[in-house]
């Protein structure tokens, strides 16, 4: 009987295919967790009004104008709105998602509205690009102000 043991060939995949393939596990996770959800995501019990035809909480109350301030603003995250007043009385909406990569913008100050992500900035007055990647505007969104309210239009 022999005791010569035969050597199998074992290959060993490059350094940047292990790379590579975990950099795409990677990515899938990130895009699982940033996946978009249904438009209750988040909400306490998804009731919209019936038939209000509009977009996401349309006609709902935001907040009041004095809340706003000049030359700044207020994000409603789960609006997905920020509302600025960029001269005294003139309200504005946008987006408050960065069209970099989609981030939610965090904060407005300095007569910019922020995002947290890659530091890109938006006008409060226009939502133009002031800085950073992103590579257009912020979307406008449609708003109502009635009285001391402002709402989703």
């Amino acid at each position: 009987m022999s005791t010569e043991s035969q050597s199998v060939p074992v290959q060993v995949p490059a350094r940047r295919t292990v790379i590579a393939c975990v950099g795409a596990a990677g990515l899938a996770a990130a895009l699982t967790a940033c996946g978009g959800g249904s438009d209750n995501a988040g909400g306490s019990d998804g009731a919209k009004p019936a038939g209000n035809g509009g977009g996401k909480d349309a006609g709902g109350v935001l907040g009041k104008t004095s809340d706003i301030p000049q030359g700044g603003g207020k994000i409603f995250a789960a609006q997905g709105v920020v509302v600025t007043q960029p001269t005294a009385g003139q309200f504005k909406a946008f987006s408050a998602k960065c069209t970099h990569q989609g981030c939610a913008v965090s904060s407005v100050s300095g007569g910019t509205i922020n995002c947290p992500c890659h530091g890109s900035k938006f006008d409060v007055a226009d939502g133009s690009v002031k800085g950073g990647p992103a590579p257009s505007p912020l979307p406008a969104a449609a708003i109502s102000v009635e009285g001391g309210s402002i709402k989703l239009a």
